[in-house]
């Protein structure tokens, strides 16, 4: 199994589009295995893009993630972070498919309502930042059998 940090940005906690993003990973079988809602700081927003800290446009960034709460989430698949980067669709929503998360409720660039790990060291050094380890609920579903083949 595999792990991923999901956010759901300020825009999706706004638009009120948290159930039906959530119900998009949940139709596909991910885990939800910890959730909380939270106000980003400034400096849990440089934590978080601290490769971007120096670059031009990090201030309208940090000023975007902070500026009203977001969810955040830690989803647990078989290939979570490319199943869930699939299902996002490109980072602009203007150019993501049609039937992807972007595709269907975006039109912007950095508006783009969730943000997701895009790697297995990245995931674990987000999920490090958000959630501290008694947040996150090992478990396995009761339906799991329904979803995968005992041998995936």
């Amino acid at each position: 199994m595999e792990r991923s940090l999901i956010l759901l940005k300020p825009d999706a906690v706004e638009r009120r589009l948290i159930g039906r993003l959530i119900a998009r990973f949940e139709d596909k079988a991910i885990s939800i295995v910890g959730m909380k809602m939270l106000q980003v700081t400034p400096e849990l927003s440089q934590q978080h893009y601290a490769e971007h800290v120096e670059k031009p446009f990090y201030g309208g960034l940090e000023s975007f993630i902070t500026s009203s709460p977001v969810v955040a989430m830690v989803l647990e698949g078989l290939d979570v972070i490319k199943v869930v980067r699939d299902m996002l669709g490109a980072t602009n929503g203007l150019k993501a498919a049609a039937g992807t998360i972007r595709g269907d409720f975006s039109s912007s660039r950095q508006m783009n309502l969730v943000h997701a790990s895009d790697g297995p060291e990245a995931a674990a050094r987000e999920i490090n930042l958000y959630f501290e380890p008694s947040e996150i609920c090992d478990y396995t579903p009761t339906l799991v059998g329904s979803f995968r083949a005992s041998d995936e």
